[in-house]
């Protein structure tokens, strides 16, 4: 079997690996575009049960990241991201042949969990290949980039494939580039035996953390249906809330604890992953409700609806080149605060989108702004959510960031979805009217989730000394 250990050899473990990890982002993203066809085709009754299609891969994501991570270290880096590989390819199959609501649900949480076994074996893969210095910067600086950008190439080729051959082709896509990935992986990545002895795998706490939150998430887009003080909304939520509490209970007697809470102790790293999940909430339900606003209420293509995100990742593009070297000069706090604010600022001004909305006055400035207040702030958090960790749990730093990008995600798309159901709801109006009014109040209530980032931000992070910043996004 071919070694990695010439350059060029590398490039290829690297391209082979990359393109693994460019599917695992693509598909958080992907599905926006073509929501509302999904909805049509199998006849989804609510916003509020369409979200689930985003949530259910970014719960079972999140909620398995670690775990993931954790497998390849005792099974072997490149068994465990074919295994994925093969599962998310299966998975992806099944769900562009679904027929029913249940199913399409289900098959995109088992796909979210094959991709939490792909992207940390994938990305220990590029760590194992490339040592320290400029060689592993640049092949992490060209992995930052695809994991930045590959959300937004989602929301364009969502659109051209929803439009041109249907949105099942969003996941029938991943069938072929994932066999030829696989093939390629098995080729020409060096098999790695596994990294530790003698440790085993935290499946109670992984399994508690994910039914935990999928629990909360169910409870609150159902909230709507159920009334939000009937017994049964907060009978699930304290459901949901007693599992999160037995999570934390057993991580702190496992003896391999999937998430060591003696990290938070570090007030950076609990700092950062309290403003990271809001933050991504914030960005997550932009999309989700500026994509059904976009198609329900402009009328725009699916195409077009892909176009007209366009400048978010050039925007997006232009902060991340800029932010690193500012970084470096004034320190991350203060982009921590001027960051949420700009993303504040956005999602204020969409919720006065009107019915007769224009695209260049109503929906063009936020996706200008926000993108700026997202790049000043993503390298800033990871910068603090890595400040002052030991070199050997860098990793678990890098790891939990992530999740709590997942999981805040989630939570809070659930939240948006919900309260501009129950908006739409009570609205009494005419049909489009009452739309409008949905995604208005769903569009303010994210305000939220930036000021509440903002606020930690003042309250809990502490500037250190930052000359240089190396990121790392699973």
């Amino acid at each position: 079997m071919p070694q990695a250990s010439g350059k060029t050899n590398k490039w290829v473990v690297f391209t082979l690996v990359t393109i693994a990890q460019f599917m695992v982002v693509l598909d958080t993203a992907i599905t926006n575009v073509a929501l509302p066809s999904i909805k049509r085709s199998l006849d989804f009754q609510t916003d509020s049960t369409l979200q689930w299609v985003v949530t259910a891969y970014a719960l079972a994501f999140g909620g398995f990241l670690l775990f993931g991570g954790r497998a390849a270290d005792l099974f072997g880096r490149r068994r465990v991201l074919l295994i994925g590989m093969t599962c998310f390819t299966v998975f992806s199959f099944l769900i562009g042949i679904s027929q029913t609501t249940v199913e399409l649900i289900a098959l995109r949480a088992l796909q979210g969990l094959a991709a939490a076994f792909m992207s940390p074996s994938a990305l220990s893969i590029v760590l194992a290949t490339f040592n320290e210095g400029k060689e592993r910067n640049q092949a992490l600086g060209y992995w930052t980039m695809v994991a930045t950008g590959g959300a937004s190439v989602g929301l364009l080729l969502g659109g051209v494939l929803t439009q041109y051959l249907g949105w099942r082709w969003n996941f029938f896509i991943n069938v072929p580039i994932g066999v030829l990935i696989a093939i390629g992986i098995y080729m020409f990545v060096p098999p790695h035996e596994k990294e530790e002895k003698g440790q085993g795998l935290d499946l109670p706490g992984a399994a508690l953390v994910t039914t935990g939150l999928i629990t909360l998430v169910f409870a609150i887009s159902e909230a709507p249906t159920w009334g939000w003080l009937s017994l049964a909304t907060l009978g699930t939520a304290a459901a949901a809330l007693l599992l999160l509490a037995g999570f934390i209970y057993n991580e702190s007697r496992a003896l391999h604890p999937l998430m060591p809470l003696s990290i938070f102790k570090i007030r950076n790293v609990a700092g950062a992953n309290l403003m990271m999940a809001p933050l991504y909430a914030s960005m997550l339900g932009m999309f989700f409700l500026s994509t059904l606003y976009i198609q329900t209420v402009l009328h725009y293509s699916p195409v077009l609806t892909g176009l007209s995100f366009l400048p978010f990742p050039v925007m997006l593009g232009v902060a991340s080149a800029l932010v690193p070297s500012f970084v470096s000069r004034w320190g991350y706090r203060p982009f921590l605060i001027i960051g949420p604010a700009m993303v504040a600022l956005a999602l204020l001004w969409l919720s006065r989108v009107p019915i007769e909305g224009s695209y260049v006055s109503d929906l063009l400035p936020t996706f200008l702004i926000m993108p700026l207040g997202v790049g000043l702030t993503f390298m800033p958090i990871i910068a603090a959510a890595t400040s002052g960790v030991p070199a050997n749990e860098a990793g678990l730093a890098s790891g939990l960031i992530t999740t709590s990008q997942q999981m805040g995600g989630s939570l809070g798309l659930a939240i948006l979805s919900g309260i501009a159901t129950s908006a739409s709801a009570a609205a009494g109006s005419s049909a489009l009217q009452t739309l409008i009014h949905a995604y208005d109040d769903g569009f303010l209530a994210a305000v939220v989730f930036p000021l509440l980032a903002l606020f930690v931000a003042v309250t809990v992070i502490r500037q250190r000394s930052v000359t240089v910043v190396e990121t790392v996004v699973l």
